[in-house]
C-alpha cells in the first residue's frame, strides 16, 4: 500500500459496533473496543498479510469502516 500522500493519523469506526481505530501508518494502528462501560485497548502492528489487508481496508474506509473525527477517538483514549 502506498501511503506517501496519506496524512496520518486517520480515525475510523466500525459501522454497527463500538470499535474505534487510530491508524498511525500502513502497518500500525490502535484499536479501542467499547463493551458496555468497559474499554479495551489494542496496539496492532501488521506483520502478516491478513493484518496488512485489514489496515488497508480501515484506511480506505471500506465497509464496515467509516471515518470519524479525531475528537471522538481521543475522548475514548482519555478514559483508558
Amino acid at each position: 500500500m502506498k501511503d506517501k500522500n496519506t496524512d496520518f493519523p486517520l480515525y475510523r469506526k466500525m459501522i454497527g459496533a463500538q470499535v474505534f481505530y487510530k491508524v498511525l501508518n500502513a502497518r500500525e494502528m490502535e484499536e479501542i473496543l467499547k463493551m458496555g462501560s468497559k474499554l479495551k485497548f489494542f496496539m496492532i502492528e501488521a506483520k502478516q498479510y491478513p493484518e496488512i489487508l485489514k489496515i488497508a481496508d480501515v484506511i480506505a474506509s471500506a465497509y464496515p469502516y467509516e471515518s470519524i473525527e479525531a475528537e471522538a477517538y481521543e475522548k475514548l483514549r482519555e478514559l483508558l
